[in-house]
């Protein structure tokens, strides 16, 4: 009986993730770690300010990559793009935020 209430009780916690967990990427190994190092540190250093970390995460990429980056940061939001081969990212970092970033 008390295997069963241990079990009950660990199926209802919420797993919450604290590492970048990457849903979709088509860029290099190489541009991949970069952008996702660009993206933690903007997410670290704003917290729940996500326009700045948006802006920052934006600013960053096209600095290192060219121009016309863009990039979403939040907890809820859908999103459909047209974007150039090679250069989307879309991951969550520290459970539930949501990045995703591409060029046009």
């Amino acid at each position: 009986m008390e295997e069963f209430a241990d079990t009950k009780e660990d199926e209802n916690k919420k797993i919450v993730h604290t590492y970048p967990l990457v849903q979709a990427c088509d860029m290099s190994e190489e541009m991949k770690a970069e952008t996702v190092e660009v993206i933690i540190t903007a997410c670290e250093k704003f917290g729940t300010d996500y326009f700045a970390a948006a802006k920052t995460v934006k600013q960053m990429l096209d600095k290192k990559y060219g121009p016309q980056w863009n990039a979403v940061v939040g907890e809820a939001f859908g999103i459909q793009i047209t974007h150039q081969t090679n250069t989307l990212m879309y991951m969550f970092f520290g459970g539930n935020l949501g990045i995703c970033a591409w060029k046009i």
